[in-house]
């Protein structure tokens, strides 16, 4: 009896054992890397991103046909000619900068997500691979290379990419990929009215840059609701770049005469209590200046993490 009890115990921490190993052997996920997106006319989509936002113009490391407009050393934009059969559609993928790309890539297909067999390299030297997530979307993991240079960009309106958002139809679908299996931690939530949830943003889990579900209230299920306009898609699907100041951020858009194409009239605090200033890039992508941090109080959820930061 005592034989048996002290196996059970010893196959019981063999299994936890094995659990904890299986949890820690993902890799850190640290932040944003980018946010790819489709042009339909790329002089305007240059003059957009270089010269009003201010980032640097690049060549793209994992595509030859794209275009980075980088905001600092391991964030940027990548902008790639719109494909045949897009629609309204401007979203490629979103991606996020891991330690160790190989190891994501295998703790993925442990957990049993569909992972591409290798991890590609690029010309300078970073290594990433594409999955997607339970509703269809697009996600890149980016392992940067060993030395990244900071980009020639003294004009960048902010260097650091806090948050993307991407529309989607189900919370709890997406939970399975993004909170149970990778570890993003809740941070807050919101909707522009009250008892109505629009807003759900989780925190990577190694760092303060967070992912935004942009809910919508189409059908369930994947793909773009047939009443949707390219407009309001471009409203979900978004990248913020967070400031000290959101309203000296606009004074110097305008004296710099850079407040050209669509724009919103003037900034704003949002329901998170942080300020905000809207620009939309000439496909209608949506690029929010954010505060760092909130100076009047959220609505609807208090933050469950600490803000990110320059």
């Amino acid at each position: 009896m005592f034989a048996r009890t002290l196996a059970a115990a010893f196959l019981a921490i063999v299994t936890l054992t094995a659990t904890a190993q299986t949890e820690m052997s993902r890799p850190k996920i640290t932040g944003i890397s980018h946010l790819a997106v489709y042009t339909s006319d790329p002089a305007a989509t240059e003059h957009y991103y270089k010269d009003i936002i201010g980032a640097s113009k690049q060549p793209d490391p994992e595509n030859p046909a794209g275009v980075r407009y980088a905001l600092s050393a391991t964030q940027f934009v990548e902008v790639l000619p719109l494909p045949a059969g897009a629609g309204i559609n401007r979203l490629d993928h979103t991606a996020y900068n891991v330690s160790n790309v190989e190891r994501m890539l295998k703790y993925l297909a442990a957990r049993g997500w569909k992972t591409p067999s290798l991890a590609m390299r690029g010309s300078d030297g970073s290594k990433w691979f594409t999955v997607l997530d339970p509703e269809g979307n697009k996600v890149e993991f980016v392992q940067p290379p060993a030395h990244p240079k900071a980009p020639d960009a003294p004009n960048a309106i902010g260097t650091h990419i806090i948050h993307v958002g991407i529309m989607v139809h189900s919370r709890e679908q997406e939970d399975t990929f993004y909170r149970n299996i990778l570890g993003f931690r809740p941070y807050w939530f919101g909707g522009m009215q009250e008892g109505k949830l629009d807003w759900v943003s989780q925190q990577v889990p190694d760092g303060h840059d967070w992912l935004e579900y942009m809910l919508t209230s189409g059908p369930s299920g994947s793909g773009i609701p047939a009443t949707m306009t390219q407009r309001q898609l471009g409203v979900l699907d978004h990248l913020s770049i967070g400031v000290k100041s959101v309203d000296v951020a606009y004074k110097v858009l305008e004296a710099g005469n850079r407040l050209t194409g669509r724009h919103d009239a003037h900034t704003q605090i949002g329901r998170d209590g942080k300020g905000q200033f809207n620009l939309y890039d000439p496909d209608d992508i949506r690029l929010e200046l954010m505060n760092f941090h909130a100076t009047e109080n959220p609505c609807c959820s208090p933050f469950t993490a600490e803000d990110p930061s320059e």
